[in-house]
């Protein structure tokens, strides 16, 4: 499935900002798709995921509370929302999606085929 993201941009900290991840290709409701993100010199990190099977929702710590991760399947979308961000959240985020990864994998880098360009965004201060 080929992947599009987009959304980013530069926000204040405690501004708010809506990823979308777009797919074509393929039925987007079969894909588990994740949101992952890179800081400069940093590796890729799992941000949040959304399963396929039930449409289960997974974050790490640090943005539980202020992102939520959503899906439109008859519009073949994954968003996630991001509100009281904070200076720490700037990064390239990407959107990410596999059919096979299963739940003990979901937050792995490596469990996900299929990725998005990736897109900027920029928390000041």
């Amino acid at each position: 499935v080929q992947l599009q993201a987009s959304g980013g941009g530069l926000v204040q900290a405690g501004g708010s900002l809506r990823l979308s991840c777009a797919a074509s290709g393929r039925t987007f409701s079969g894909y588990t798709v994740g949101w992952f993100r890179q800081a400069p010199g940093k590796q890729r990190e799992f941000v949040a995921a959304i399963r396929r099977s039930g449409g289960s929702t997974h974050y790490t710590d640090s943005v539980k509370g202020r992102f939520t991760i959503s899906r439109d399947n008859a519009k073949n979308t994954v968003s996630l929302q991001m509100n009281s961000l904070k200076s720490e959240d700037t990064a390239v985020y990407y959107c990410a999606a596999s059919q096979t990864v299963i739940l003990s994998n979901v937050r792995a880098v490596g469990a996900y085929q299929d990725w998005g360009q990736g897109t900027q965004v920029t928390v000041s201060s």
